[in-house]
């Protein structure tokens, strides 16, 4: 399976922990803790990349990188 970068951050609006993965589109969870929010956003992938094959729909390569691991060329 790929490896997608995760995002993991607290929702003052949520109030409580988000986790996104930008390189799939609308792919994200919510959880109480951060290990809560990670669990679920990896039930979420499985669950957007079952969909996207059912429905013949490409699945994008792991492009994305945080600034902070982006060299400065």
């Amino acid at each position: 399976m790929k490896h997608y970068h995760i995002n993991i951050f607290y929702g003052d609006d949520d109030e409580g922990y988000v986790a996104d993965i930008p390189d799939l589109e609308a792919c994200s969870a919510f959880g109480g803790t951060p290990a809560e929010a990670l669990e679920q956003v990896q039930l979420a992938k499985t669950a957007w990349l079952e969909a996207a094959r059912a429905e013949g729909k490409p699945i994008p390569s792991p492009r994305y990188r945080p600034a902070i691991y982006q060299s400065s060329r």
